[in-house]
């Protein structure tokens, strides 16, 4: 792996300008992280049409068939990033979850495109734990949670990007090949994913050409290299721990009372499985949710076996748990505007497909974009000297800024209101992404902080993503109204906000304890 030296001014100099060079590819990643994932929303229409599915298929389809295996993966994947060369491995990544967003445009029923969703969330499973990892090692503690917040804009970037592209591409291939006449009998939609897979086979080339930084560099400590036999031999037995059906036998190995322990996790959590799809139905629904549910437990008692320290920092802190619980709870209402948000504008207000794309989409990137660079940025100017409880609230507060616009939103019977309500809407939400990550990545030590950082997203996935959008579909189905699916998801503001002031109180004590 190459390393860089710090000893110097004209040296220090040339890694800072390489800093911002990476930075600049791994923003494109992220970019074309999000044009994948959200190119779904703008093409709903078609695609339940072609598909017949309804709106709670449509969130599964969106959220859980592809968050669940992106957390699922997450965490062998970030601990991988933490013994592997972080830039092979994301360029890895991102080879497979393009390809797979390509698949997705030959899916000719439901479970083909949740298949292909699935794909697409291994591959992106990469991404995260990757660049958060690698850009702490490009930057310093000082600037570490700006440069963050700069990758971070890319999912802004790239959600408002691929309305635009969606609709671009998919009329223009219908305008050309007409019903019956297309080519290989591909619609709109399918054409579009096709469209936007292949750039990612290009540019997982040049991510793999990044220079790998030296492990924990700013810290003053040496976080020695594993050879790649044993990193990868590690992964698999990684993936024991949190992969159903292997994770019994992973337990089973660790002795009678961790296999106890498994088993009793596994029986009341097939039993809530079994409950709520008895309630509500939706089998498919629950059980992916209750696999990446099962995993994660069983992921949670390896660690506190195998590695106490990474379970104390990730499991046992109330910042961390916290910071992840709150911002997971934030996230399953964005995720949820951000799957219905186009639909909702269109249903309700009219708005065309391409004004849709253009308008809401341009505001939701731009608002989003200089939200995520605000909030890094304001956390890393009030959390000086360590003062990670400064960057808590600057997520809580921006988080309860972000109630009004949300509701505003959703109530208005006004187009033009609710336009302007997109832009502060999405700045506001997204100034907690910017505060959060950062303080995530300066409470945990260097060893683990791709580790951490896929329980970070952890969060954002279950809570988020896999519930968000499902559970706003579902609520929208139920009672015929996307505006009461999207208003529901406001009620999980308080408990978002309980969770963050527990993480915020356990970095002030912590605070106080050594004098900061």
């Amino acid at each position: 792996m190459g390393e860089e030296k710090d000893a110097g001014t004209d040296s220090a100099a040339r890694v800072e300008r390489y800093s911002w060079y990476a930075l600049g590819v791994l923003v494109l990643v992220c970019l074309l992280n999000f044009v994948d994932r959200q190119l779904l929303t703008i093409l709903a229409v078609d695609i339940k049409h072609d598909l017949k599915i309804d709106d709670g298929q449509f969130g599964f389809l969106y959220g859980t068939a592809f968050g669940v295996f992106y957390a699922l993966f997450g965490i062998p994947l970030g601990k991988l990033a933490d013994r592997y060369a972080r830039t092979r491995l994301l360029s890895l990544g991102l080879a497979l979850w393009s390809g797979m967003t390509a698949l997705s445009g030959l899916s000719g029923n439901f479970m083909q495109l949740g298949a292909a969703r699935i794909g697409v969330g291994v591959g992106e499973a990469t991404a995260g734990p990757c660049a958060y990892s690698l850009l702490s090692d490009y930057f310093p503690p000082r600037r570490r949670a700006t440069a963050i917040a700069i990758y971070s804009a890319g999912i802004y970037l790239g959600g408002g990007i691929s309305l635009f592209l969606g609709t671009s591409i998919a009329s223009a291939w219908n305008r050309a090949f007409p019903v019956g006449a297309r080519p290989f009998d591909l619609a709109g939609w399918q054409a579009a994913f096709l469209a936007v897979g292949v750039p990612g086979l290009l540019l997982s080339m040049w991510v793999r050409s990044l220079r790998e930084p030296r492990r924990g560099r700013f810290e003053g400590v040496v976080v020695p290299d594993v050879p790649p036999r044993l990193a990868f031999g590690a992964f698999v037995a990684d993936l024991g721990t949190i992969v159903p059906p292997f994770t019994i036998v992973a337990a089973a190995r660790r002795g009678g009372r961790a296999l106890l322990e498994n088993i009793v996790g596994l029986g009341v959590i097939a039993a809530s499985v079994a409950a709520l799809t008895f309630l509500l139905g939706d089998m498919v629904q629950w059980i992916a949710l209750g696999t990446g549910i099962y995993a994660i437990y069983s992921w949670a008692c390896a660690l506190r076996r195998d590695d106490p320290p990474a379970f104390e920092v990730i499991w046992a802190s109330k910042s961390i748990v916290g910071l992840n619980i709150g911002y997971g709870l934030i996230s399953a209402i964005s995720y949820a505007s951000s799957a219905f948000g186009p639909l909702f504008a269109m249903q309700y207000h009219g708005i065309s497909p391409t004004a849709v794309a253009l308008v809401v989409g341009g505001m939701a990137a731009m608002g989003g974009a200089l939200g995520v660079i605000a909030g890094g940025a304001l956390g890393d100017r009030v959390g000086v000297n360590g003062q990670n409880s400064r960057r808590v609230l600057v997520v809580l507060g921006a988080s309860a800024l972000s109630v009004a616009p949300n509701l505003v939103s959703l109530t208005t019977n006004s187009p033009t209101v609710f336009l302007f309500c997109i832009f502060p809407m999405w700045f506001l939400m997204s100034v907690g992404l910017g505060g959060a990550s950062g303080a995530m990545v300066n409470i945990v030590p260097a060893s683990i902080r791709a580790t951490a950082t896929a329980a970070f997203f952890l969060g954002a996935t279950i809570l988020g993503l896999a519930m968000g959008p499902y559970a706003a579909g579902r609520i929208s189905t139920e009672f015929s109204s996307l505006r009461v699916g999207l208003g529901a998801m406001l009620l999980l503001f308080p408990l978002a906000f309980g969770a963050l002031l527990l993480s915020w109180q356990d970095c002030r004590r912590r605070e106080r304890k050594i004098g900061t």
